[in-house]
């Protein structure tokens, strides 16, 4: 049988793990395909700096993605450049060029996954995106296939492995955020500029795409609340493991009688949830069906090699799909089309919440924020305050009873008119993934 013929724009760290096992493992892809890929061309801006494998000596070598997209040869168009501009433009090339299109580009699946989707079913095209949520933990195909005669009521994932790695290290060596951060930076684990990691952005990309494969709805990452991890620190895992919990950045979709409601936040969960012990740059997604109840994904979250595992997967579906002649293929949002829908606001979600001061030791503070707290219909669960030499910026601890966030957010509000607070309060809800 003849080969499907690949190319491949984009060789930065997942593009050349892409091309390495594209060429190291090629004789076990055939034997499980039944026929080669080959790669026909490959594209990048520093194309003449690149060093390729020797099996690619003879390929169209490029800087201009116009010609892997307009490459007579190429069956299938690899987008690995990431962004919403020059990416979109290449898929939308490789569509109305008849090429199918796989993509690693959380940002884009995200913002536009179904449009392009869309366009790519009246073209008679595939579009494959595993590799975009999770490196090499295979979530898309759970969701789409594995598990889709369930009904999800509850999504929870560690979907960003540079924020796993910064709080565990925190956690374990209690140093500061700032310099983990550093470290992470150094260790390619985050980017110079690290703000779509730790303020959460990357992981709100990747929950967006998620809730469409989960739930059937077209979800916009500026649907999600979403808050980073810069303000958590030793102090607040001291206090976490007092009450028998971590904290980890979490991605939530929870299917309540109100509706659904989305967030990205760090977030206290028991030491005792299996969520708890990912650890370091994994990433796992906790899923919780009507049907089937409880399961679990765990796995590296990125990295050359995992992601383009997920890549090259994706490349087989589609080379057999190709091979085969089907038009008919399940949809990689897992869902015939997806619903119009707005999430509830976040505002509506009931929880127990932590609520962490840095205050200026003084009498009467507990009971000036009881107050704030009990005027919102607020109860105190506990009170927490590890032994401190400096009573001019003392931390403690406050936990409350399940309340809703407009709540406790409205309490915030009655605190920072207080006089000893050296910050804004630090609210996280204490979860309860399995």
């Amino acid at each position: 049988m003849q080969p499907v013929q690949i190319g491949i724009i984009g060789l930065g760290n997942v593009g050349e793990g892409t091309l390495t096992i594209l060429t190291e493992n090629a004789a076990h892809i055939e034997t499980k395909l039944g026929f080669p890929l080959r790669v026909a061309a490959v594209c990048s801006r520093g194309i003449a700096n690149k060093q390729l494998p020797a099996a690619l000596d003879s390929v169209m070598k490029t800087a201009n993605w116009h010609d892997v997209v307009n490459h007579p040869d190429v069956d299938v168009v690899v987008e690995l450049i990431g962004g919403t501009t020059i990416a979109r433009e290449i898929i939308d090339a490789a569509i109305a060029n008849g090429k199918s299109v796989v993509t690693a580009n959380k940002e884009l699946m995200a913002l536009a996954g179904a449009e392009l989707w869309a366009n790519a079913t009246r073209a008679r095209i595939n579009l494959a995106m595993e590799a975009s949520v999770a490196g090499g933990i295979p979530i898309h195909a759970v969701l789409r296939e594995g598990i889709s005669g369930d009904r999800i009521n509850t999504l929870y994932g560690i979907l960003n492995g540079t924020c796993n790695f910064i709080l565990t290290e925190i956690e374990t060596r209690g140093a500061s955020f700032d310099d983990i951060l550093a470290e992470a930076q150094l260790l390619g684990y985050a980017e110079a500029d690290p703000s779509a990691d730790v303020d959460g952005f990357d992981a709100r990309s990747k929950l967006a795409i998620l809730t469409a494969l989960a739930f059937g709805e077209k979800i916009i990452p500026a649907d999600i609340y979403t808050e980073g991890i810069r303000r958590v620190t030793p102090v607040d895992f001291e206090y976490a493991h007092q009450l028998h919990h971590t904290i980890r950045l979490i991605c939530a979709a929870r299917q309540t009688p109100q509706g659904l409601i989305l967030s990205v936040r760090p977030s206290l969960i028991p030491q005792s949830t299996i969520l708890a012990s990912v650890r370091g740059a994994y990433n796992a997604v906790w899923v919780s069906g009507q049907y089937g109840a409880d399961t679990f994904y765990y796995g590296r979250g990125a990295g050359p090699h995992p992601t383009g595992v997920a890549v090259v997967s994706d490349l087989m579906r589609v080379a057999r799909e190709l091979r085969s002649g089907s038009p008919e293929r399940v949809s990689p949002f897992a869902h015939a089309s997806l619903g119009e829908y707005k999430p509830v606001p976040i505002a509506l979600s009931k929880s127990s919440y932590y609520l962490r001061f840095r205050v200026q030791d003084r009498p009467g503070i507990i009971a000036q924020l009881a107050t704030a707290l009990a005027a919102e219909g607020i109860s105190i669960d506990a009170v927490l305050q590890l032994p401190k030499a400096d009573w001019r910026d003392l931390p403690f601890v406050i936990t409350v009873e399940p309340a809703t966030e407009q709540s406790v957010r409205a309490a915030i509000s009655r605190m920072l008119e207080l006089n000893f607070l050296i910050e804004p309060p630090l609210a996280m809800p204490m979860e309860l993934p399995l």
